[in-house]
């Protein structure tokens, strides 16, 4: 009983200490902000304003080429209707590396290589909705 008690409580501890401390919590949207930048050539965050790129208000839980207005590469839009949603874990993969998470995108962006500026910028993403 001893035992299991004991690894209740580390497995406890080890998921307060992930949840406490993992990127997300620490991320900064102010600092997504000053990230953003890099990207507002492209990209608006006003709803339904595009540009060369979709808006991007609103992305957190859209489906990949789904938004109206904006005609995205067929990658894209095969990419969303195989099931995939706009997350935090699907905004950092395609983030870290865009051609190579949907081979035949548009986005000429090469990604972000810094994973706190990645958190960064998804927490600002995730502050542009309703």
């Amino acid at each position: 009983m001893t035992t299991f008690r004991n690894s209740l409580f580390a497995a406890t501890a080890l998921t307060l200490t992930l949840t406490l401390f993992s990127p997300a919590n620490a991320a900064d949207a102010a600092e997504g902000e000053k990230i953003y930048r890099q990207c507002m050539a492209c990209h608006s965050t006003d709803e339904g304003v595009n540009r060369v790129g979709p808006s991007l208000y609103g992305i957190l839980g859209r489906t990949p080429g789904a938004i109206s207005g904006y005609r995205f590469s067929p990658a894209m839009t095969a990419y969303g209707e195989a099931g995939a949603v706009w997350d935090d874990e699907t905004l950092d993969q395609f983030i870290t590396n865009p051609r190579g998470t949907v081979a035949g995108t548009k986005m000429a962006f090469p990604g972000l290589r810094s994973a706190d500026d990645r958190a960064n910028l998804i927490a600002y993403l995730n502050s542009l909705s309703d």
